[in-house]
């Protein structure tokens, strides 16, 4: 390894933790695992072309 980190994974990650937070703090918001995976999966689908 090279010891360098790609942006993307690190970005989906922290946008991830932060989304499932969200969603555990205000249970209104639902189910904090399938919003975390829903945000992670769409950011993924948009950002895969770049």
């Amino acid at each position: 390894m090279n010891g360098q980190t790609d942006q993307r994974p690190v970005l989906l990650v922290l946008i991830g933790c932060g989304a499932v937070y969200a969603a555990y703090e205000h249970p209104s918001v639902g189910a904090a695992l399938l919003v975390g995976v829903g945000v992670v999966t769409l950011l993924h689908i948009l950002m895969k072309d770049r």
